[in-house]
């Protein structure tokens, strides 16, 4: 099974943009299913991956700073009418692109989840196919630093890591500036320069280990 997963995960970036003639639109798909296909893929250039990844970024603009993927909002052990046994990637194509209808889940939209969320995927996630699910990290960046009269230098770090667990739970964490990846805009200046940053930033890596990030500052 672990290797269908995989196999099938291989071929969302060439699959996903080649579904764009045939969706509903954007209301009529499980939108987390569509992050969850088009994360993996590398995000390919199509109308569904578009809504999805703006989405997963409208999730962390402020306020309140939600989980870009929800993966229990995803139905993946959903039954169909097909009798084929499909592999859980293969009925996220069916979830996500396919008639709404043939599953019995609720449509979007639905009301927001809390920051915080012990739910977790219906389906067993932690094998390394889903590796790519648990790359997501979200950094609240609350930094700030001055010199004062005195030539202290005074520092706040209230930066905090969200991230997620084995089968999808997310959770936030206490974290600092010095593990925010250089991708960011933080300034980094030597000594006490003057800094005042407020920022989400998220990254991950899909199924092939591509690096990306997206940052809101406000």
């Amino acid at each position: 099974m672990k290797h269908r997963v995989r196999t099938a995960a291989t071929a969302v970036a060439i699959t996903v943009s080649s579904l764009v003639g045939l969706v509903e639109p954007a209301h009529a798909y499980q939108v987390d299913c569509a992050i969850l296909l088009c994360l993996a893929g590398g995000w390919p250039a199509s109308a569904p991956c578009a809504h999805a990844r703006a989405v997963f970024i409208r999730r962390i603009t402020p306020w309140p700073i939600e989980p870009p993927l929800q993966i229990w909002r995803c139905p993946m052990g959903a039954s169909f009418s097909a009798p084929a046994v499909e592999s859980p990637m293969e009925r996220l194509y069916d979830i996500a692109f396919r008639d709404a209808h043939q599953v019995s889940v609720p449509q979007d939209p639905l009301p927001l989840v809390q920051v915080q969320s012990d739910e977790r995927a219906d389906i067993d996630i932690s094998g390394d196919a889903f590796d790519f699910v648990r790359s997501i990290r979200v950094f609240h960046i609350q930094f700030s630093q001055r010199q004062n009269r005195d030539g202290d230098c005074i520092r706040s770090d209230g930066t905090r890591l969200g991230s997620y667990g084995t089968q999808g739970d997310y959770h936030w964490r206490g974290s600092s500036v010095a593990a925010v990846p250089t991708a960011s805009d933080l300034p980094r200046p030597s000594g006490c320069g003057q800094v005042n940053y407020r920022s989400v930033f998220v990254d991950w890596r899909d199924h092939e280990g591509n690096y990306g990030f997206e940052e809101v500052r406000y």
